[in-house]
């Protein structure tokens, strides 16, 4: 199927004029292959000669290109053209090359000529998907056990070659989707979003560097198409198909494939595929009478097949009758639980399957049903003991045997939905249910604590496979975990997308670790008041910082009611706290609070201890914000020697700490000595964070500061720029950082006289900053400074000197009349006061 962007390229390509283009594009339309002519010219407004005419140019033209044209007549040219596009627009040998490799992650698929009965299914849902809207969307609904997910994965190996551009498998029950999508394009394509920008803006990336070619995106097993699907779909292209596997009903406005039962005589082949035709043919109505029983259903008949299989003496009858006993067993069973909501057929097929597990072989299937319904991976090679793992060994094997669970690959397994209900019943039904569980949530907490609060991208690549399987266990399996770990996946979570700058996904988590300490903890515990302190550090990180103060304040009250006055937690909080007032300007309520913090980790921690370190670098930036430049700079060059001697050059607080002391320097004109440790600083952080992450925006805005301060503009715009960028991305158009970046550019822009650039952004500054710091916050009186000065270099005194008055009285009142900052704007006001009057 032709895109229209393509075509319309083709005729550019081809110096078509606008007329012929018109009569192209539609000629050639997919949709318009069994349209006349004379159809086609009457919805173009012309006359039938006309249209015929503007094609026997356009087929002269291409003919250049493509020379078999020229000996084709009639409709053999038409259809001739279309090939040869078709050739170009999928990577044939007539335009670039073929793409060497489709890349796909397609889950594994029984042959082809075992999945049978599907014929017209497939032919169908090839068909929807190539004649749909601008994204072609087919859900393929139908109830469990009927082989939607195995008819979608047929469907993408088959047609393979049609989708140069890949075929990309989402699973809608797994990690968020949006997350599948990124590490894809990252697996297959190299396409690496930067880090710190916002989720949607990652895919928009992806989606506008996607190889070239035709897309299949499957979203397999989608319960809720408006949280699963909506929001991750690609842009309008026609090269973008999507299919989704669904048991839901959805609304008309999306195209759906119904998928029913097999047909009988298809269910009787499946059979013979996986039972010897011999056994069948010597009792040929019981087998008959066996597909009925079992509905039809193609995972039904699967598990029988593979059950008969391992029992090659026992008879059809025998089987008919067992099926029999065990539909009345699930009947009554049903009634008493309300879990049992699965079709017949496949329950009675799985407690045969289940008859013949060993006791070890049904514990590991119980065990692996506690995972979420997505990608399990599972090593055994893990398990220490050698015979507890040659146990979990073999109990794999006989599951797969037995078709209870798929391998995807290597230390990847999958469930069905219908088997993880029934080994969850299962496992309901026993009286070691709760010890399982117990014991299955303190092994995922020991996975949880490998999250570390910042998370690198070796980190992110590492977990990202077990992220919904921790989410499972927060979700629904709280009640199992200790008092001690109740809120390890919930933090860890929030660690997992805080780190990676994804606000939106971690702030539900940490609201959750609250309530769920609240509730079972009560008020009163340790870990409550670290559910607070991580919740404040959230709305601290995207600038809410009427939020954060009062958990901040409340983890302090609680930490030393609880833990008394000495104690670590103690000095995280006074940190925390004096942290927030920093950034709020209230620097005289921060200095008391970073000093104890010191002395009291000093004091537990001994003076080698890198959280001494972190109070030193604490210290040392309140007293460079108050300009006591001779105090902080000792303080910075402990913390980085401490640093670089407890965690070695190579660690992301050695950059933090390079950062630190390059811009006090700056600070103080010291630029030559400013300039390598800021470049140290970028480079590590980029060699250990990758090159987009928030730290690397901070890095180029302070480089550019540096440029800035020492006249080299044209080297500053472009940090500023990125910088700029991607904090948007990142934090989105309301923060803080993004006041600082417009402020930085625009002065910049003031600074060579560019003012007509500079005042929108210093207009937006000061307006951000009010709204978020409040009136009186000292990067408000910096703001109103710096626009006094643009309407005083552009002679608007009368604009000027209000502002000029306003940014002196917040200095003066929120840092003191010696304040450095204080004393710069006074010198501005008094120059301007001699210039505007004299």
């Amino acid at each position: 199927m032709l895109s229209a962007d393509f075509l319309a390229n083709e005729a550019a390509t081809n110096s078509l004029s606008p007329e012929q283009t018109a009569a192209f594009v539609e000629r050639l339309k997919t949709e318009n292959s069994d349209k006349s002519e004379l159809n086609l010219a009457i919805e173009l407004g012309i006359e039938e000669n006309t249209f015929t005419k503007r094609m026997t140019a356009v087929y002269k033209k291409f003919a250049q290109s493509y020379p078999e044209l020229a000996t084709s007549k009639g409709r053999g040219k038409l259809e001739k053209l279309r090939a040869c596009l078709t050739r170009k627009y999928n990577g044939g040998q007539d335009a670039h090359p073929t793409i060497k490799e489709i890349h796909h992650n397609i889950p594994p698929a029984i042959p082809f000529e075992k999945f049978v009965g599907r014929e017209a299914e497939l032919q169908n849902l090839h068909s929807s998907l190539q004649t749909s809207g601008q994204v072609a969307i087919v859900a393929v609904a139908g109830m469990g056990g009927v082989g939607k997910t195995e008819l979608a994965s047929q469907y993408a190996k088959q047609h393979l070659q049609n989708y140069q551009g890949g075929v990309c498998w989402l699973s809608a029950q797994g990690i968020d989707v949006a997350i599948q999508i990124l590490r894809f394009a990252e697996l297959k394509f190299k396409l690496i979003a930067p880090d710190d920008w916002e989720l949607a803006d990652r895919l928009r990336y992806c989606w506008q560097n996607w190889q070239q070619g035709e897309v299949l995106l499957v979203f397999d097993n989608v319960s809720d198409y408006k949280k699963q699907v909506q929001p991750y779909l690609p842009p309008e292209s026609l090269r973008f198909k999507v299919l989704l596997t669904t048991r839901e009903k959805f609304d008309r406005t999306l195209p759906q494939l119904p998928l029913g039962v097999l047909k009988p005589l298809a269910a009787m082949k499946l059979l013979k595929l996986l039972v010897d035709r011999e056994r069948l043919k010597s009792e040929p109505w019981v087998a008959r009478e066996i597909c009925k029983f079992l509905g039809y259903l193609p995972l039904a008949l699967e598990l029988v097949g593979r059950y008969l299989d391992t029992m090659p003496d026992l008879s059809l009858e025998t089987l008919h009758k067992r099926l029999e006993k065990k539909r009345l067993e699930h009947e009554s069973i049903a009634k008493a639980n309300l879990l049992m909501r699965y079709e017949y057929g496949v329950a009675e097929a799985f407690a045969l399957s289940w008859e013949q597990l060993d006791e070890n072989t049904r514990f590991v299937g119980c065990w692996l049903s506690l995972y979420a319904l997505a990608d399990i991976p599972f090593s055994v090679k893990e398990i220490e003991d050698d015979d507890e793992q040659e146990l979990w060994e073999k109990a794999i094997a006989q599951l797969e045997k037995l078709h209870l669970i798929q391998r995807q690959s290597q230390g990847i397994y999958r469930l069905h939905p219908l088997i993880r209900q029934f080994f969850q019943m299962k496992l309901d039904e026993s009286s070691e249910a709760d010890k399982v569980k117990t014991n299955f949530t303190a092994h995922m907490v020991e996975v949880a604590k490998q999250i570390p609060q910042q998370p690198n991208r070796e980190d992110i690549f590492n977990l990202t496979p077990f992220i919904p399987h921790l989410a499972e266990v927060a979700t629904y399996l709280s009640q199992y975990l200790s008092d001690e770990d109740l809120i390890t996946p919930f933090t860890r979570l929030g660690y997992f997308y805080d780190g990676q700058g994804l606000y939106q996904q971690a702030e539900p988590w940490y609201k959750l670790c609250k309530e769920v300490a609240e509730n079972r903890l009560g008020l009163e515990h340790p870990n409550v008041a670290a559910t607070l302190n991580n919740l404040a550090g959230l709305y601290k990180s995207t600038g809410r910082y009427s939020e954060a103060e009062p958990l901040y304040l409340q983890a302090w009250e609680l930490t030393k009611r609880l833990q008394g006055d000495n104690h670590l937690d103690v000095a995280t909080s006074l940190n925390n706290l004096a942290g927030l007032y920093e950034s709020t300007g209230r620097y005289s309520e921060a200095e008391p609070l970073f000093l104890q913090a010191l002395s009291l980790t000093k004091r537990l921690q001994g003076d080698n201890h890198p959280d001494v370190a972190t109070s030193l670098n604490n210290l040392a930036g309140l007293y460079e914000s108050t300009g006591r430049y001779s105090e902080a700079e000792p303080l910075y060059l402990q913390a980085l020697e401490l640093r670089k001697r407890l965690l070695g050059d190579n660690h992301s607080t050695v950059a933090t700490s390079l950062n630190n002391l390059a811009a006090l320097y700056c600070s103080t004109e010291r630029y030559s000595e400013a300039e390598p440790l800021y470049l140290q600083a970028l480079e590590l952080i980029k060699c250990l964070l990758g090159d987009n992450h928030p730290h690397v925006a901070n890095s180029f805005n302070n480089l550019a500061v540096l440029y800035c301060s020492t006249g080299r503009y044209s080297e500053a715009e472009p940090l500023y720029q990125q910088a700029l960028e991607l904090r948007k991305r990142l934090l989105g158009d309301n923060h803080p950082h993004i006041a600082n970046s417009f402020n930085n550019l625009a002065a910049l822009y003031d600074s060579t006289r560019r003012y007509s650039e500079a005042e929108p952004l210093f207009q937006q500054a000061l307006e951000l900053r009010k709204r978020l710091l409040g009136d009186n916050h000292p990067n408000v009186a910096d703001s109103l400074n710096n626009l006094a000065l643009l309407y005083d270099s552009t002679g608007r005194y009368r604009e000027a000197e209000p502002l000029f008055q306003q940014a002196l009285a917040i200095c003066e009142q929120a840092l003191g009349v010696g304040h450095p900052d204080t004393m710069r704007v006074r010198g501005n006001y008094a120059i301007f006061l001699r210039k505007a009057y004299r």
